[in-house]
């Protein structure tokens, strides 16, 4: 009986550990990505969509004219994960492709307006690799570090491309016709046999945007900082507590340079469950606790992950 549930429960683990990898979605800095730098197998190979909701000041840029904003933004999203061995350490390649549709209501100018979305976001590639205690394994190897846990330390590049859909003539987008980057650090410190702790530190940063409607837009870089409490119940199942901290994104539009330094943090939960062999499901919510400029929003976030390999 034993032998028949092992597979079971290794298949899941391995899938909700590339799932917690998928968790952020177009609003930038501000999002909660539990599980980020915890290692798969080598060879791995995974599919992700999921589903968000936002609600509140939501794809809203300081520098926009709009009073009182209130959207609704829903947003499906496809991705594909790939583990491989750089160097002979863990290495993960994820493409993201997101889709988001809804509403953004506000005053402009003492005047009532209001503006729908719909169209494909900004594409997303990032690469992570392992620098400290997760060298390119097998499963066998995996199994063993999940049974006595090490500090990980990582790293990853982020990047989004200006894929998405954008009208020059509209303030308000869904692409940012403009190269995003976000380089960061993560390390993963085991607290007990159950608990974990991650820290990510990072920035991003920005290109300009020359067909913004008041002038070319500059922004300066934004710095971000994660924490993450992990309980691991079973194999695959595991909940986290998370906020996050970010500042800095000063712009300038033309040859004004505005007042709209960022320092704002979200807090947020989210639970992994597996099923079956090669499925796992994740839920998410998250709420802004400080905005000084910048969007402030609540989320709610569903991913379903299907492993597409057997290991």
């Amino acid at each position: 009986m034993n032998r028949t549930r092992e597979p079971v429960k290794w298949y899941a683990a391995v899938l909700l550990i590339c799932a917690g990898s998928l968790s952020e979605l177009p609003c930038g800095a501000q999002q909660l990505s539990p599980r980020f730098y915890w290692p798969s197998p080598r060879g791995t190979k995974v599919a992700v969509t999921g589903y968000s909701h936002a609600s509140g000041d939501v794809l809203m840029d300081p520098s926009i004219p709009i009073y009182g904003a209130d959207s609704r933004i829903n947003t499906v999203f496809f991705a594909h994960m790939q583990n491989f061995s750089l160097l002979g350490r863990t290495a993960n390649f994820l493409v993201e492709l997101p889709y988001s549709w809804g509403i953004t209501k506000g005053t402009v100018i003492n005047t009532m307006a209001e503006r729908k979305l719909s169209g494909f976001n900004d594409m997303g590639i990032t690469l992570a690799v392992n620098l400290l205690g997760a060298p390119s394994m097998d499963l066998a190897g995996f199994r063993q570090l999940r049974n006595s846990p090490r500090v990980l330390l990582g790293t990853s590049i982020k990047v989004q491309l200006p894929t998405g859909q954008y009208m020059t003539d509209r303030l308000i987008n869904v692409g940012g016709n403009r190269w995003a980057f976000k380089p960061e650090l993560g390390a993963l410190i085991p607290l007990f046999q159950k608990f974990l702790i991650e820290f990510e530190l990072g920035a991003w940063f920005f290109t300009k945007d020359k067909d913004y409607i008041p002038g070319t837009r500059k922004q300066q870089p934004i710095l971000s900082g994660e924490i993450h409490l992990v309980k691991r119940f079973r194999p695959g199942l595991w909940a986290s507590l998370e906020g996050n901290y970010f500042w800095g994104g000063r712009q300038q539009i033309g040859e004004n340079r505005l007042g709209d330094l960022q320092r704002n943090s979200k807090i947020g939960g989210t639970v992994a469950v597996p099923f079956g062999r090669r499925h796992s499901f994740k839920v998410g919510y998250s709420i802004g606790v400080v905005t000084a400029y910048g969007t402030d929003f609540n989320q709610f976030l569903a991913t379903y992950t299907l492993l597409l390999n057997k290991l």
